[in-house]
Order: C-alpha cells, then sequence, then structure tokens
C-alpha cells in the first residue's frame, strides 16, 4: 500500500473534545498527516492553545465553541467548520466526560449528561455532516467508544450505557451510509494515561496495569495513531467496526 493512502493532505477534520487529552492528540496527529482540523470544545484556553499548534505545523485550524448536546450548538458548529476550512470530511466524535456513582445513587442529572454529550452529541454531530459527505460520496466519522461499553464496569452505568450505545450507532450508520461511500467505525480504548485517569489512587491504577495483558496502560497516541487510520484512505474498505485499543483488556 503507498504511503499516499495513509496521508490525509486536503482534508477537513472536525475533532470534538480536543482541547486536552487524548483529543488533543488526535487533533495534531490529523494534522500532522495534512489535514486541515476545526478543534471543538468548551475549553477557550485550551482550545487557542491547540489551535496555534496546529498552525504551527502548517495546517489551518479554526476553534469551534460548541455544546454537543444542543443540536443548534451543532448545526452552528459544523456551518462555521464549512465556512471557515470547507466541508468536513473527518468527523471526530470524541467529545466525553464521567460522573461516575453507583445506581442506587446516581442522580437522574448524572445519567443525563454522560448520555447526552457522549451519545446525543455523537448523533447530533455525525446527522450533521451526513448530507455533505453523502453529496461528497466521501467521508469518515469515527466514534469514541470504549472497553466498558463492550464488557461494563461496575459505577459507570451512565458511561457504559453511552459508550455501548455509541457502538449501535456506529454499525447502524454504517449501514445506512455505505451507499454513498460514506464510512463510519468507533476505536474502543482501554485505560489511556489522560487527566481523567490521573485521578486514580495507584491501587487502582495497578489494578488495570496488572489485568491489562501488554502490562501498561495505553498513551494518548496509542488512540490518535488508530483514529488517523481510519480517517485516511488506508482502510477505505473497513466501516461498522469496533476497533479496541486497549492492550488486551477486552479479550
Amino acid at each position: 500500500m503507498s504511503g499516499e493512502a495513509w496521508s490525509l493532505a486536503g482534508k477537513v477534520a472536525l475533532v470534538t473534545g480536543g482541547a486536552r487529552g487524548i483529543g488533543r492528540s488526535i487533533a495534531l496527529l490529523l494534522a500532522e498527516r495534512g489535514a486541515d482540523v476545526a478543534v471543538l470544545d468548551l475549553d477557550t484556553d485550551r482550545l487557542a492553545a491547540v489551535v496555534a499548534e496546529i498552525e504551527g505545523l502548517g495546517r489551518r485550524s479554526i476553534p469551534v465553541v460548541a455544546d454537543v448536546s444542543r443540536e443548534a450548538d451543532t448545526l452552528e458548529a459544523v456551518s462555521a467548520v464549512e465556512a471557515g476550512l470547507g466541508p468536513v470530511q473527518i468527523l471526530v466524535n470524541n467529545a466525553g466526560l464521567t460522573r461516575d456513582g453507583l445506581v442506587a445513587r446516581m442522580s437522574e442529572a448524572d445519567w443525563d449528561l454522560v448520555v447526552d454529550v457522549s451519545l446525543k452529541g455523537s448523533f447530533l454531530l455525525s446527522k450533521a455532516v451526513s448530507r455533505s459527505m453523502m453529496k461528497q460520496r466521501s467521508g469518515s466519522i469515527i466514534n469514541m467508544a470504549s472497553v466498558v461499553g463492550r464488557r461494563g464496569n461496575a459505577g459507570q452505568v451512565n458511561y457504559s450505557a453511552a459508550k455501548a450505545g455509541l457502538i449501535g450507532l456506529t454499525k447502524s450508520l454504517a449501514r445506512e451510509l455505505a451507499p454513498r461511500n460514506v464510512r463510519v467505525n468507533a476505536i474502543a480504548p482501554g485505560y489511556i494515561q489522560t487527566e481523567m485517569t490521573a485521578a486514580l489512587s495507584e491501587t487502582v491504577r495497578d489494578a488495570i496495569v496488572g489485568s491489562t495483558p501488554l502490562g501498561r496502560m495505553g498513551m494518548p497516541q496509542d488512540v490518535a495513531e488508530a483514529i488517523a487510520f481510519l480517517a485516511s484512505d488506508a482502510s477505505g474498505f473497513i466501516t461498522g467496526v469496533v476497533l479496541p485499543v486497549d492492550g488486551g483488556l477486552g479479550i
């Protein structure tokens, strides 16, 4: 396979939750591979910093401040990207958060927030870009699922349900859009070293590493590399797939 198949030159990408952690790594790697990248987040300071980093790589970038759980925001976000960079050809639905707790104590608000950002937000943005992608007869949508969406996790019924829902969304949307050559896939990371996992106790972190066959936690770059592959023409015959990036945790 030629190196050109891995290149993202000339493509426009939109990465949600792109101001920090995994999202930042994704946005920067897509830019390194040649894409112009719109970065969506609510953290305006970090958002500006990531956009500056992308521009420093010689690529175009714009910041997009939006709440992905609100349809009006998602429509405005996509319009802003189209006006500033061009039609979205790569959508990475990475935005998400946690509000962990046992089900008997979980509030409705914590359930709604996690599901609305991770699952509803991915639905709304996929809907917002799908018409343009179908018209172009080209596009790649990549959803950020999780190993806990495949196997569950005590204390995370909201997060697990949202990520499991993303897997269903991915497979159904892949079938809908395939006739127009638009591919839809998902990544299912295991435990990745980010600010979120840094808050875990040493005992919990040791237990995670001990149960991971490769014997370590993942790095944001591990996830970003998988995203870049699914965004590229190198994966042109792959759709409806949930790719584990978990060090074997989900085996």
